[in-house]
């Protein structure tokens, strides 16, 4: 049973030959498109923006055409500098200025779109149309979320860079979901005019942020940490799931809508909220909503409480089994994560195709499982899989595996995904097979896909060549693939792929960017949560 979760239709993957396409997974018995989020936003007082044409540089404010016409025409999308600074307020003197004025820029942009959006739900004319309008619409609800967060003055360079990010795959996904769905497009092409793709695209390049924290190779979680885990697991939980009766409620949907009340009733402060999960198999859809921030679920342990299919930040999971039940015929995503700076210690990710989505933002992997065929850690992340064991199951006949498809769109996201100090090895039911089917580590499912593999154990289910192509040559010179100091049967670089894009890494310097101390900028939250971790490579 699949989860019922609307990034469920991120943009279309060509198959594996001679894989056929095959349906996704139906949401609900009948197929029905999902419900209306309730309650929804009033709409906007203000009528759809009228977009002026382009102007040329020289007749923009003098001081846009003096100091600020090198950076406009750096921006990946010059064109929405000129069309919108014709009317918008002039800006001072820096680059930080052109970021802020071009935020402010967006983010009226991002409310009157996400108002005009909601205006088109009356003009669905089919299921199909219907339930890839309600995705987007809450896809640009997310967005504008995503956008109002960087207006804080707590937020760093990084966090911007990481919310813009999620903004903008949130945009790609909205768009590519129309085609996923068979719906026609010209529904939400008045939409799409307000190009906001494009402008969050030119915020990512002017912010362009790398993590100020520094790594500290080697650090390890402190004896405190430790207790610290302990005693999270040891304390009273806020709340028990069991089915038995036994705990406050018998399912998990029913322990976060508790949870949520609280939160939202100002009963419970901004700490973490604990529920615990007794053992058994929990057949839900879950949907951990953004207000459920600083959330943990704590299991008996992998393989004990298993969730059969988290959008809240600081979402932190640990012995929690998450399962899609559905075979290897078609897409069965087990946990589709979009929380910042979520944790998973001990859990495991168990399904075939596309059975981990991370989905979105700053997320870190630690003593996990995860299981799958085709494409089966896939997504927009920044996310780092630690010490973590990584197991290709048997496909159906003809096809072949692919462990990551990484769908980073833009030069400029901070995304990616890092497989450190983990092992790459055979489910036992693909050991009687694992010769005569071909095993990759990653292909580009976007244009500037980044995957990199460090000092990790890879056996010798893994074709030589290492990496495949998505389509053709798609991407094999944009795309960043690295591999270093990895072990194993699997690991022989002789035989690898010789594109643009792939880099063989000869020293750790070259990849520090990253670490866990840098990438996902860890040293900053994973301590609160107790999980160990090492900073560095």
């Amino acid at each position: 049973m699949a989860v019922s979760c609307l990034v469920y239709r991120l943009a279309p993957k060509i198959p594996l030959c001679p894989l056929t396409p095959t349906s996704s997974t139906p949401t609900s018995p009948n197929n029905a498109p999902p419900s209306l989020p309730l309650p929804l936003p009033p709409l906007s007082p203000h009528p759809p923006l009228r977009l002026p044409l382009p102007l040329p540089l020289r007749l923009l404010h003098p001081l846009l055409r003096r100091r600020h016409r090198p950076l406009v025409r750096r921006h990946p999308h010059p064109a929405p500098c000129r069309r919108y600074f014709a009317r918008f307020p002039p800006f001072q003197n820096s680059s930080s200025d052109l970021y802020h004025s071009f935020l402010h820029l967006t983010l009226g942009l991002a409310d009157r779109a996400q108002s005009h959006l909601r205006r088109l739900g009356s003009r669905c004319q089919s299921d199909a149309e219907r339930t890839a309008w309600l995705d987007c619409w809450r896809l640009y609800t997310n967005a504008a979320l995503q956008l109002n967060r960087t207006l804080s003055r707590a937020c760093s360079p990084l966090d911007s860079q990481t919310w813009l990010s999620a903004a903008l795959t949130n945009l790609h996904t909205c768009r590519h979901g129309f085609a996923e769905l068979g719906a026609s497009p010209a529904l939400i092409r008045p939409v799409i005019q307000y190009n906001l793709s494009d402008l969050i695209s030119n915020l990512l390049a002017v912010n362009n942020a790398t993590p100020a924290t520094p790594a500290t190779p080697g650090w390890m979680m402190t004896l405190s940490h430790q207790r610290r885990l302990l005693q999270l697991a040891s304390s009273r939980p806020d709340l028990v799931v069991a089915q038995d009766g036994s705990g406050n409620f018998r399912t998990i949907k029913d322990a976060l809508n508790a949870a949520a009340t609280a939160k939202q009733s100002g009963r419970r402060g901004s700490g973490t909220f604990v529920i615990y999960v007794k053992a058994g198999a929990y057949s839900e859809n879950l949907n951990v909503i953004s207000g459920l921030s600083n959330l943990t679920l704590i299991g008996d342990g992998i393989g004990r409480t298993v969730i059969t299919g988290v959008f809240a930040d600081g979402f932190m999971a640990t012995g929690i089994t998450f399962r899609n039940t559905f075979g290897p015929g078609s897409q069965a995503v087990a946990l589709l994560s979009a929380s910042d700076r979520s944790v998973f210690y001990r859990c495991s990710f168990e399904g075939y195709q596309d059975t981990l989505c991370v989905f979105s933002q700053r997320q870190f992997y630690r003593e996990c499982d995860v299981y799958g065929t085709i494409d089966f850690i896939f997504g927009n992340a920044a996310a780092v899989f630690q010490n973590c064991n990584i197991f290709v199951r048997r496909p159906r006949a003809g096809e072949s595996n692919v462990i990551t498809a990484q769908g980073r769109s833009d030069p400029n996201q901070n995304t990616g995904i890092v497989v450190q100090s983990s092992a790459i090895r055979a489910a036992p039911e693909f050991v009687p097979v694992e010769r005569a089917v071909r095993s990759y580590l990653g292909r580009p499912w976007m244009q500037y896909s980044r995957t990199i593999f460090v000092r990790s154990y890879i056996d010798s289910i893994i074709d030589p060549a290492g990496w495949l192509p998505f389509n053709g040559n798609f991407a094999l010179s944009t795309l960043y693939y690295a591999e270093f100091g990895n072990t194993g049967p699997g690991s022989r670089l002789s035989g690898r792929v010789r594109w643009p894009g792939y880099h063989l890494i000869a020293r750790a310097s070259a990849i520090k960017e990253f670490s866990v101390g840098r990438f996902i900028a860890g040293r900053t939250w994973i301590p609160s949560t107790g999980v160990p971790f090492s900073s560095g490579f």
